[in-house]
């Protein structure tokens, strides 16, 4: 149950963070889609969390098969065929940067987590007592990945 209210969403700065990490990192371009299209399984999740005057989290959604290829470009190794050590260390790694370049434009003094990386053929991850700031469908070669922003609210 969403309750509170935010104090921004950031879904501009989330947007432009998501498209130059994807693009300076690892060569590949993303867009900003109209998507609900749901992601194939299995499905891999990234997340940081930010503490703070801040208070939330960042939470990047796609299929194994597109870690592979993140994998295989922000590491410079062969590309990978299931999920391993290298594949959530380079998910993590990832949903890192982009949460790095995002706490730059939070509010001042804010603290990012170590990365976590859940991994699975059917699971939900629910982040309590947190509104959805902003929750981006981007595109690319690879196809369709999530990004979320939320923020923690008091009860």
């Amino acid at each position: 149950m969403e309750t509170g209210c935010l104090t921004q969403t950031y879904e501009a700065e989330t947007q432009q963070i998501v498209e130059d990490v994807f693009t300076s990192m690892m060569r590949i371009d993303v867009e900003r889609a109209d998507s609900t299209e749901p992601l194939h399984r299995p499905v891999l999740t990234a997340a940081v969390h930010f503490v703070g005057s801040w208070k939330g989290a960042l939470r990047i959604e796609c299929t194994a098969d597109q870690t592979f290829e993140y994998t295989k470009r922000l590491l410079g190794i062969e590309r990978p065929t299931e999920v391993n050590e290298d594949v959530c260390d380079a998910f993590g790694e990832l949903a890192n940067m982009i949460g790095g370049n995002l706490k730059a434009v939070l509010p001042p003094v804010v603290q990012l987590s170590m990365p976590s990386v859940v991994r699975g053929e059917d699971y939900a991850m629910r982040i309590c007592q947190a509104v959805t700031a902003c929750r981006l469908a981007f595109n690319s070669e690879l196809g369709v990945f999530w990004v979320t922003l939320v923020e923690f609210v008091e009860p």
